[in-house]
């Protein structure tokens, strides 16, 4: 699974791996958790353009008639998303990718559980496979996410038994766009090779919610 991550980055890197202007206000956050707002690029039909937008954390399908279920739907199987009723309809046509400049996996140890942080070894940002809906009840209006999640590679299997789908940067265009063939899609969904990636353990302070700031992130 994937349950927290971190987007420690500047501006203009985020701009660069994107290729558009970030208009929105933008903080580094350390220890972003499940029913936060995250920032997420998807395609806008609307517009006929990507851009960048906050959505809540925890997908929300668009039948559901209470947007609680959003909170066990922080992540998505990639081998079942486009079967599964709650996702199916995402899969197709509402993709996105998460920026991250890494995240976190807890491992169990003697002294309990300690907390991991995974990310590139050069410490720049990356995106994970991601899927949107829009949900809507009177004047209730949500717009929720979910992350894919795949087998893990080797680097991440010593901690846990699954991992964030992570898109290769070429392969960006294709993960947004609707028309991409479901084969396509589905190939891109394997565990990431882990040669530029890092683990190492970090601070449990991580393990609230409420605690933030580049300490966490530091080994």
């Amino acid at each position: 699974m994937c349950g927290r991550f971190a987007l420690a980055t500047e501006k203009k890197i985020l701009e660069m791996l994107y290729d558009l202007e970030l208009r929105l206000h933008f903080n580094q956050r350390y220890n972003i958790a499940p029913s936060q707002e995250i920032l997420a690029l998807r395609h806008s039909q609307q517009k006929n353009q990507k851009e960048l937008v906050y959505l809540k954390w925890g997908l929300v399908p668009s039948w559901s008639d209470d947007p609680a279920i959003g909170n066990r739907m922080i992540n998505a199987r990639a081998e079942t998303a486009p079967e599964k009723p709650s996702f199916r309809s995402a899969f197709k046509k509402r993709r996105l990718l998460i920026p991250v400049s890494g995240f976190y996996e807890w491992k169990q140890e003697k002294e309990g559980k300690q907390p991991y942080f995974i990310c590139q070894k050069e410490g720049q940002p990356f995106s994970l496979a991601g899927l949107w809906e829009h949900w809507e009840r009177g004047d209730q209006v949500l717009e929720t996410c979910t992350i894919l999640t795949t087998e893990p590679n080797q680097l991440v299997a010593p901690l846990h038994n699954r991992m964030p789908v992570i898109i290769s940067r070429n392969n960006y265009a294709e993960w947004l766009k609707m028309e991409t063939e479901k084969s396509i899609l589905m190939n891109m969904l394997k565990p990431y090779p882990p040669e530029d990636f890092i683990a190492y353990p970090v601070s449990r302070r991580v393990n609230s919610p409420g605690n933030d700031g580049p300490e966490l992130m530091k080994p």
